[in-house]
């Protein structure tokens, strides 16, 4: 019977839709309906299952799910015994400690002796002794940042992505002590062809991936231009230059990184680019 891989994502929120929303680029099919705890793909041998976020690093651990995605905080937050196997660079955030608005704050040496409410008592501790602070940790296991205004706590440690959550409970963001993206987990055993289903997918995460921030780049230019031109756009190897109709002109055809693109775009036309086309791309493959 073949095997399939068994994929533990969060149940909801943004790193859920961000980690279904990479699985359909890849091209594998599933149906994740509201409520569903487990769904398969109908092209691809893997089935997915819906989880608390805390819960999945020891699913992994224990071998129910073969991988997970999860925030770097819970992975390093959790310890559980499983394999690192990629950084997805999506769903990024911050842990930091916040304090009421109206307080001043001189540095980390200010938290010597307060009570600091967290969901993140390892990571903070971690932070507080590699910085010879002494502070007592309240856990919390949710609305942390009411803790201040109702006496539990002098301050606060949770994760950041705008800032609106603080500002609305009247603190500030004075320390950040963790910076968190989308990781994949993985157990440690996997049978060979587990590990080769979850090659398939890092080879289409790879191509997804590097799709991203990339645009395809096609202009047309006299050839005289063509040595400028080629400085400016550096492609995966080279341009690829295609005669016109009409002689001494050519289409020259280039994959770019966005960034790099807009930089440059001024340096084009004044180097003779002209009908400067810019094109997306689903995926890249080496």
């Amino acid at each position: 019977m073949n095997e399939v891989l068994r994929i533990a994502v969060q149940k909801s929120g943004r790193l859920s839709e961000d980690s279904l929303n990479l699985f359909k680029e890849c091209g594998i099919k599933f149906d994740n309906g509201a409520g569903k705890l487990k769904a398969t793909s109908s092209n691809f041998p893997a089935e997915f299952l819906f989880l608390r976020d805390d819960d999945i690093p020891g699913y992994v651990e224990d071998g129910v799910a073969d991988i997970g995605i999860v925030g770097q905080n819970v992975h390093v937050e959790t310890s559980k015994h499983v394999n690192e196997v990629k950084l997805l660079g999506f769903s990024k955030c911050r842990l930091s400690i916040a304090i009421p608005r109206s307080e001043t704050y001189g540095g980390v040496k200010e938290l010597e002796g307060k009570s600091i409410a967290t969901s993140y008592p390892v990571i903070l501790g971690n932070f507080l002794k590699e910085n010879g602070v002494t502070a007592h940790i309240h856990e919390i296991s949710g609305s942390v940042e009411i803790a201040p205004s109702i006496g539990l706590a002098h301050a606060v440690c949770d994760i950041v992505s705008s800032g609106g959550t603080l500002l609305s409970n009247g603190l500030k963001e004075v320390e950040v002590i963790f910076r968190s993206e989308a990781i994949m987990i993985g157990y440690p055993n996997l049978s060979p062809e587990k590990q080769n289903i979850l090659n398939q997918i890092l080879f289409r995460i790879d191509s997804v991936q590097r799709a991203k921030n990339r645009k395809y780049v096609v202009l047309n230019t006299k050839q005289e231009n063509i040595a400028l031109i080629r400085q400016l756009l550096p492609g995966m190897k080279a341009p690829s230059i295609l005669p016109l109709a009409d002689e001494g002109w050519v289409s020259m055809h280039s994959v770019i990184e966005e960034q790099d693109f807009w930089q440059n775009i001024e340096k084009l036309r004044d180097a003779g680019a002209e009908g400067i086309l810019v094109l997306p791309i689903e995926k890249m493959i080496f």
